[in-house]
């Protein structure tokens, strides 16, 4: 594995996350009636033979429906749907990208936070409500979410149909009462849309179903396990993150909900994205358990050329925590949706990468040839670290991505940006191919995402379990060295470690890129709680100081290795 570590001026990536502050709004809808509608661009994608190049040649058959009394747009079976959408996506990347339309209502243009919150879904027009294991609820279009996209449901008869807005599956309270007549008038023939949609399922009981998925806003998705709260958010597509000329945000502009059978306890979905510079299918499989896990099969069509091509993308919030080393004026200890970047090797070398709140951009690459896995993972799950009975951190989902088949060449992105508040996004990780996409050309790829807590099932060895930083000054010291010079504690955990006798000695590998090191010592924990790795770091004057550390027992590497840079000038 190669570690490149860039730091630049803080880019307009910067950006107000739309879902961090929609969580705590319950404003959606489901529909159980269903109406006919003119096809657009996005369900015009009907005919009586379509052929798909990619991944393979093969005819599907699709039959149109003509009935103008028939809801139904046409019928294709769950099992083609993908072949289907990939023929679209094709399309649409082969013509001029045709950007979405605003909504054209007034009131819903200008709807305010306040009003859009008390717009509530009537929970009894969930779409296959008392049917099946899972219930869909729709989000009402409007306040930040003013480019609606197209939801369909395809049945057990493989029918199609579209999911229209109406204003009657929703109650309008408090100051949102004056909307539903405004909107309902302002309508007329207009066929509106919908923000996004969530998934229900009983996850915790049998009582409840409770939300296990959220789709809302570009291509961002959220999943939560049992016990979770909603954070960190997944995404279809990122493209030119952290590039000066400014990260593109694809489109998911419409879905396709396949019916379960009654005792299912998967559900399929389909997207199709979007861009200015790409077109795509998706299918998403989503399977709650012990931890919830979505697979996805996507296929991507280039209208031009990719600078940077981010697949899986993660996208978090790292505002403070232990490692922080400016004052944040918070009663909280912690605030963060993750705390580090966890990678796994083809060799099944294990890297974690505490994340930090820097002074500007920073963006760091972990070069791989096929690695098992890599995720964002809220791994500190005591609640007396954060104090907060609102947010929850501790409960927070951590992700992790499993590539399916061989994805070459590439490596795993970290993106970190300076922020001042909890509600950005600041944090974000994609796989980046080595191998650019072009325009005309198409690229593949298959993965899972699954929920976890703080630890990977498959991860054995020892995992970082802290990592505080100080001054390397001594106390009463007259001469102390710069600020710059860290004092560095790593706390190590795990069952394999975790009873070693404290007269066994355990070596602590730590390279540096630059500046130099003193006073490394290892250490084992009071109570059998692991073992801890204390040294001290004198950077080179400016240049940023990469450090890899890992335990060994001998010849042997019993811990994941912990990937951190220290910039000098993170202390003013």
């Amino acid at each position: 594995m190669k570690t490149l570590t860039q730091r630049a001026l803080h880019l307009p990536m910067k950006r107000k996350t739309l879902v961090g502050i929609l969580l705590s709004v319950c404003a959606c809808n489901a529909i159980a009636a269903q109406e006919p509608k003119e096809p657009d661009v996005a369900t015009d994608i009907v005919t009586k033979q379509v052929t798909t190049q990619e991944p393979e040649q093969k005819q599907t058959e699709v039959t149109e429906i003509q009935s103008n009394t028939q809801p139904t747009l046409f019928t294709v079976s769950s099992e083609k749907l993908f072949d289907v959408i990939s023929a679209r996506a094709k399309q649409l990347a082969a013509n001029e990208y045709i950007p979405p339309q605003d909504i054209a209502i007034e009131a819903l243009q200008s709807i305010n936070y306040q009003d859009y919150r008390a717009i509530r879904f009537r929970q009894e027009q969930a779409i296959w409500k008392g049917e099946s294991l899972y219930e869909v609820q729709l989000f009402h279009p409007g306040f930040l979410y003013k480019n609606p996209v197209t939801i369909n449901t395809v049945n057990s008869d493989a029918h199609v149909k579209s999911v229209p807005f109406k204003t009657d599956f929703y109650r309008y309270d408090a100051t949102a009462a004056p909307l539903e007549q405004e909107i309902t008038a302002a309508l007329g023939n207009t066929q509106l849309g919908h923000a996004g949609f969530r998934v229900h399922f009983p996850l915790n009981n049998t009582q409840y179903k409770d939300e296990v998925a959220v789709f809302q806003g570009a291509s961002y998705f959220r999943l939560v396990g049992p016990d979770q709260v909603y954070g960190i958010s997944a995404r279809g597509l990122a493209i030119d993150t952290a590039l000066s000329s400014g990260e593109e945000f694809p489109v998911f502009k419409e879905f396709w909900l396949v019916k379960p059978k009654a005792e299912d306890t998967n559900i399929v979905i389909y997207a199709l994205l979007d861009s200015p510079s790409v077109a795509g299918a998706y299918r998403f499989e989503i399977s709650p358990s012990t931890q919830t896990e979505i697979t996805t099969q996507m296929q991507i069509f280039a209208r031009k050329d990719i600078k940077k091509l981010g697949v899986a993308p993660l996208t978090s919030m790292f505002y403070h925590g232990e490692n922080s080393t400016k004052f944040f004026d918070d009663y909280r200890p912690e605030v963060h949706d993750s705390d580090g970047l966890l990678i796994q090797s083809t060799d099944n070398q294990w890297v974690w990468r505490a994340l930090n709140n820097p002074q500007q951009l920073s963006v760091t690459a972990f070069s791989y040839t096929n690695p098992k896995g890599f995720g964002l993972a809220q791994r500190d799950r005591e609640f007396n670290n954060y104090l907060d009975t609102e947010a929850h951190y501790h409960a927070r989902p951590s992700f992790w991505v499993k590539p399916i088949g061989d994805w070459g060449k590439g490596h795993v992105e970290l993106v970190e940006i300076p922020t001042d508040t909890e509600t950005n996004d600041n944090i974000v990780s994609y796989w980046v191919p080595e191998k650019q996409l072009k325009a005309g050309e198409s690229m593949s790829f298959n993965y899972s995402l699954e929920t976890f807590n703080s630890t990977v099932a498959e991860q054995s060895k020892a995992s970082v379990l802290r990592t505080r930083i100080g001054s390397a000054a001594l106390p009463g010291e007259q001469n102390p060295p710069p600020k710059s010079h860290r004092q560095f504690t790593v706390d190590f955990t795990g069952e394999n470690i975790n009873q070693l006798s404290a007269d066994l000695i355990l070596q602590a590998n730590l390279e540096l890129s630059s500046g130099t090191v003193s006073d490394k010592t290892v250490h084992q924990l009071p109570n059998n709680q692991g073992w801890r790795v204390a040294f001290k770091i004198a950077p080179e004057g400016d240049k940023p100081v990469d450090m890899r550390l890992s335990l060994k027992l001998r010849d042997k590497e019993i811990s994941e290795v912990w990937s951190y840079v220290w910039y000098p000038n993170d202390i003013q």
